[in-house]
């Protein structure tokens, strides 16, 4: 945590919420593609953090605050619990780790279309951990599954552990239980004022929204290992005088030549879909046109290298 980010023993910024108020941070594991960052959004109400079917898309610790007339809930959305194979997978563990160590509700999320298995049993009882937290179950995806796989899940995941506060099936998607979820996480929270003034969603800045917002479109349809190896750089935003355009100019790296044609594509094909995609989401964001300019760079093997891991931000 930087020295600005509050904690979960930070005082108020904000003047509203009562002695009766509650105030807290929640994060949600599981293994990748359980919908943790799905989840997220769900409950903010907003597009704070990307989503994508690759394993290990979120890389930042993102906060999201949903903000009820009871109290405030903090939800920091981080990576996937995984076995690192490069220094970007091993900082990105180290990241989960300490967010564990400080959250105040730890949500457990297991899909209702798969069965429990080895790694979700194996998430669970590292919850050991972290002491200090409470600990929800969550059984994401209702809204795929049949009546007898929610009921089959429930049984499995109730039995994973014995110290589950609750165990909550529910569909980010078509928002059933969401309110049940956000009720339960915020009665487990500590009495305490609210965190951040009320409407604000997110923490992050608008070029760390902006670059996420890239990458996301970025990571639709590549392959194998192509979506560890894109990073995003936002170098300029700034509004084009006298017009009613932003101009944004931004850099997609990649680790190795090979893997810059991908991203280009046919006569750059690929890279004005990408440029057309993430302009879509980024126009709302800031509420005008925009002219987006993206660069594909490589920076070769900076999953590995200390210094470029540095200068992307990690």
């Amino acid at each position: 945590m930087t020295e600005n980010e509050p904690t979960p023993h930070a005082e108020s910024v904000s003047a509203h919420g009562s002695a009766e108020s509650r105030s807290g941070f929640v994060t949600f594991v599981g293994r990748p593609n359980v919908g943790k960052s799905t989840l997220t959004n769900a409950l903010v109400g907003e597009k704070v953090a990307i989503t994508s079917d690759k394993p290990q898309t979120t890389r930042r610790a993102i906060r999201g605050i949903l903000s009820r007339p009871g109290g405030q809930l903090v939800i920091v959305d981080t990576p996937g619990l995984h076995k690192p194979r490069t220094l970007l997978g091993q900082r990105l563990n180290d990241l989960v780790e300490q967010v564990l160590g400080d959250v105040d509700v730890i949500g457990f999320c297991v899909p209702a279309i798969e069965k429990v298995g080895p790694g979700d049993r194996r998430i669970a009882e590292s919850l050991n951990g972290y002491g200090r937290a409470k600990k929800v179950a969550i059984v994401t995806k209702t809204d795929a599954a049949t009546r007898e796989q929610i009921t089959e899940r429930l049984i499995e995941v109730d039995q994973l552990r014995e110290d589950w506060a609750a165990v909550i099936p529910l569909s980010a998607f078509t928002r059933d239980q969401l309110d049940v979820l956000s009720d339960e996480l915020l009665a487990l929270m500590p009495e305490g004022p609210a965190l951040y003034p009320e409407g604000v969603v997110t923490d992050e800045s608008t070029e760390d929204r902006i670059a996420e917002i890239i990458r996301e479109a970025a990571l639709d349809g590549v392959r194998d290992e192509l979506p560890h190896s894109i990073a995003v750089v936002v170098q300029d935003v700034a509004p084009r005088e006298d017009s009613e355009l932003t101009d944004i100019y931004a850099d997609i790296v990649v680790e190795r030549d090979s893997q810059k044609g991908i991203i280009i594509g046919h006569k750059g094909s690929r890279l004005r879909d990408v440029g057309a995609r993430a302009r879509a989401q980024i126009e709302p964001l800031l509420g005008t046109k925009v002219f987006l300019k993206l660069h594909v760079r490589i920076a070769k093997e900076w999953q590995r290298d200390p210094k470029q891991l540095g200068r992307l931000g990690f």
